[in-house]
């Protein structure tokens, strides 16, 4: 249940200068995360929108952990968008890694002038006893009690989520999580993470989800069939509260607010289309 947008890997395309973008037009925006899923679209989008995007990643030179390379990169930025991430289930390291990564953020922005931090965060942290989610919520209490105004949006699981779950363990049996969410495009939260920087500081954006609740081992069902593979599905259900607010509505939005367009099913025949094009270009 963590979102697989590494700030430190793979590349993206992004003004990490230091030149200021004073007397250009639109934002100097700072994205921490900016090479992996959600920060890859959230790079496009801010680029689309007229804005000047820094990529804050080790493969820009910038350690999000020990600050190497940030003040320079913040230099001249009026925002950033935290969309960085660890990979990991241990609660301990979630807290120390996302503790540390917001404090190191929320010093350098300041002494920079940012004057707006968006985060993305995940929908149903405070009501889903995971580890992971334990460092997200302490990612929120830090930057609640900085001094730059701020903006938190809560997003539920991305579309991606299954295909992440089917690749994290290869194999013939797929272990899959019992839990309903209502999944979102990942680009349709990178379009709204722009707009929210956009905009004043708020504090806790509405949630935002997808435009209808699935079961997660219904999806990474569609999904084996559509990439033709053979594996035994193996549902699982996590012991405990935990276990049973996943199943239930622990994980989806408590109150109205913004929803994606983009189905689970659309992103499958997106996805499948793409495979097939790749598939073609390879094959001529």
């Amino acid at each position: 249940m963590t979102y697989n947008d590494n700030s430190g890997n793979g590349s993206a395309q992004g003004d990490n200068s230091d030149v200021s973008a004073k007397g250009r037009p639109g934002m100097r925006v700072a994205v921490a995360g900016g090479t992996g899923l959600v920060g890859r679209y959230v790079v496009e989008e801010l680029t689309a929108a007229g804005h000047h995007p820094v990529v804050l990643a080790r493969s820009t030179g910038v350690d999000l952990v020990t600050g190497t390379g940030l003040d320079a990169a913040l230099a001249g930025a009026e925002a950033v968008i935290d969309v960085s991430n660890v990979t990991t289930t241990s609660g301990k390291k979630a807290i120390a890694f996302f503790d540390r990564v917001t404090h190191t953020l929320l010093d350098a922005g300041e002494q920079a002038g940012v004057r707006h931090h968006v985060l993305l965060s995940i929908v149903g942290i405070d009501r889903v006893g995971l580890g992971y989610y334990q460092g997200k919520l302490r990612q929120e209490n830090v930057l609640e009690s900085g001094r730059t105004p701020w903006t938190v949006l809560r997003a539920t699981q991305f579309h991606e989520f299954a295909q992440q779950t089917l690749d994290r363990v290869p194999g013939p049996l797929a272990v899959v999580p019992r839990m309903r969410t209502q999944p979102v495009a990942a680009r349709e939260v990178a379009q709204h993470l722009v707009q929210l920087v956009q905009a004043p500081a708020q504090g806790m954006a509405p949630e935002l989800a997808g435009p209808r609740v699935e079961q997660v081992v219904d999806m990474t069902g569609r999904l084996l069939r559509a990439r033709h593979q053979r594996r035994l599905l193996l549902p699982v259900k996590m012991p405990g509260a935990t276990g049973t607010a996943m199943i239930g509505d622990g994980l989806l939005p408590t109150g109205p607010g913004p929803r994606g367009s983009q189905t689970f099913d659309e992103w499958l025949t997106q996805l499948v289309t793409q495979h097939s094009g790749n598939h073609a270009v390879q094959e001529g």
